[in-house]
């Protein structure tokens, strides 16, 4: 792979940015400011689960970005069996996308693979999130900098893992698939878009759990080191 890669691309929630963490802080402030009488360990245990699904839903066109918004958590204060009312579950999502880039805990290594890369790399980001809320993390979290180009699947109107949004992804950045490497936590979104377009791919399983696949896999950053 070291001799034919010139572009990597990253996925950027759950890859670099540590969504999980982030996400968990967010909720846990704006429970406390709405004053929301709900335990966050039991409410996260539902939420992730719930939030998955929703982005999937998502990623295939089957629900809109408010309907995902507000789903997600409707759907996790009925699962815990904690009533609350429309209105406020509307001024939480709100306050959840306004507060969640207020945390930036990045995965470990981030800052030293990517030290590693951008001097032998283009370094590019493509992100099914939301514009304005990946706009802010890339900025707040300091590691804009070290990407040539960011795609949001808001700017070109198809979500991973159609091939749409990694072929204008590949224009952007001159690049041709056979000479770019997709990094991602999501075997879907990430990596079977990107192979099914001539990509080479690398899995990010983090959470050390998907052994049954046949594309290259990494548990941790610092072994991009050892393929790129």
């Amino acid at each position: 792979m070291k001799q034919k890669i010139k572009h990597v691309f990253f996925d950027l929630d759950h890859t670099l940015w540590d969504f999980d963490k982030n996400s968990g802080l967010t909720f846990e402030k704006i429970f406390q400011m709405n004053r929301i009488e709900v335990g966050l360990e039991d409410f996260l245990l539902i939420y992730e689960p719930i939030n998955f699904k929703y982005w999937k839903l998502y990623r295939e066109e089957k629900v809109t970005k408010s309907a995902l918004r507000y789903g997600r958590l409707k759907e996790a204060f009925d699962a815990v069996g904690v009533k609350v009312e429309d209105e406020m579950i509307h001024n939480l999502s709100d306050a959840y996308i306004d507060n969640l880039s207020t945390f930036n805990h990045l995965f470990e290594g981030t800052f030293e693979t990517l030290d590693y890369l951008k001097d032998k790399y283009h370094l590019h980001i493509i992100t099914n999130g939301f514009e304005e809320a990946q706009e802010k993390k890339l900025t707040a979290s300091n590691i804009k900098q070290y990407f040539k180009t960011v795609t949001n699947s808001e700017m070109v109107g198809v979500k991973k893992p159609n091939p749409k949004i990694f072929n204008f992804a590949l224009s952007g950045a001159k690049a041709l698939a056979s000479e770019s490497v997709m990094i991602g936590d999501n075997i879907e979104a990430d990596i079977e878009g990107a192979h099914k377009i001539g990509m080479q791919t690398i899995h990010f399983d983090y959470k050390n759990s998907d052994f049954n696949h046949g594309f290259k896999r990494i548990t941790n950053l610092k072994m991009l080191t050892e393929h790129l």
